[in-house]
């Protein structure tokens, strides 16, 4: 249930709201907007009457939300969620770019990944230090070592850092040293590793699954924001089809039908949605045309001798030229990309 506050609705009249869901058994998250607080109500009650909350001082109106997913509706916040670290916003006017290597692999490889993707204009830099491979005895990451040299890199180039994890264990070393949380893929539904996001303080960035509808990734989502974390941002990466010319097939189309449905964020990964190196750039392209807030790439200085996903990473001459195809795109529908 969605209980939408008169504007300047003083604090005393929206407690007296709030302890009325929570006397009903509701649990309240409350989202406060430029002119108007909303307040979220969710729980077991099926059956209750609106009206019991309109005729409250300061109510201007009450409304059911019939979708499964309660604070990831866009109704919840009808300006949309804009997250903010430090000066980068993700979910605004500009479309972020966050680049880097598929995995950390030693110093000077990150380094010079951070100091391609800065130059070209990305704000964030990606690079997993724990790796979900498929083969058990493929390159599993370097650990905090990987992150250690990650976050040293971000900073000498005034990046931010944005990481996988894939345990509810390593969640406090990777909110030592990432500003962004990522989940990939094969995580979007474990619950209990969602469940301990949602009492992180950090944004989460949350891929969807390699078979998982609009509503499940929305409902994902709905396990974090549960637990008192609204920064989190949604990323398509591609689905798995019966289509066996890409490694998998990049649905664009998820972008806009997202963004109807959710206030939050959403981005791209084109990398993992094609998993060609040569068709990258084209669904970057398209990404943003269809009006995603931000782009996830794999960039490596030399991908052919990369220790995982060379073939789907951009070289860094490839990754200039498409960052200014990006901008002119982005300023086509209204968007920029920084420069």
């Amino acid at each position: 249930m969605l209980v939408v506050m008169q504007e300047g609705a003083p604090e005393t009249q929206v407690q007296q709201v709030i302890d009325r869901l929570v006397m009903m058994g509701f649990t309240v998250h409350r989202s406060t907007g430029v002119t108007h607080t909303v307040l979220g109500g969710v729980g077991p009650l099926e059956t209750f009457d609106t009206a019991e909350f309109e005729v409250l001082e300061g109510v201007q109106e009450c409304h059911r939300i019939v979708s499964p997913y309660k604070l990831a509706n866009k109704r919840f916040r009808p300006q949309g969620t804009v997250i903010s670290i430090g000066d980068v916003k993700i979910g605004g006017s500009e479309v972020v770019v966050m680049a880097g290597p598929c995995s950390v692999e030693n110093e000077e490889q990150i380094e010079l990944s951070a100091a391609l993707v800065a130059r070209a204009g990305a704000k964030v830099i990606r690079g997993g230090a724990f790796k979900p491979r498929s083969s058990p005895y493929s390159f599993q990451g370097l650990g905090e070592e990987g992150l250690r040299m990650l976050r040293a890199a971000a900073d000498r180039h005034g990046l931010l850092v944005v990481s996988e994890v894939m345990d509810r264990s390593q969640i406090p070393l990777l909110v030592q040293y990432s500003d962004i949380l990522q989940v990939g893929a094969r995580n979007m539904q474990n619950f209990n590793l969602l469940r301990d996001l949602g009492l992180a303080r950090k944004p989460v960035l949350l891929k969807r699954g390699i078979a998982a509808t609009i509503e499940e990734v929305l409902l994902s989502a709905e396990y974090i924001m549960s637990g008192g974390n609204y920064e989190v941002i949604l990323c398509e990466r591609g689905i798995r089809t019966f289509e066996t010319a890409t490694r998998n097939t990049m649905d664009i189309s998820a972008i806009p039908v997202l963004q109807q449905l959710t206030h939050l964020p959403v981005i791209a990964d084109p990398s993992h949605g094609v998993g060609k190196r040569g068709l990258v750039p084209a669904m970057a392209r398209a990404a943003v045309a269809a009006g995603a807030d931000g782009l996830l790439i794999e960039v490596h200085p030399d991908p052919d001798h990369a220790l995982s996903d060379g073939a789907q990473s951009l070289f860094p001459e490839q990754f200039m030229e498409l960052m200014g195809q990006l901008r002119l795109i982005a300023a086509a529908v209204g968007r920029s990309v920084a420069e």
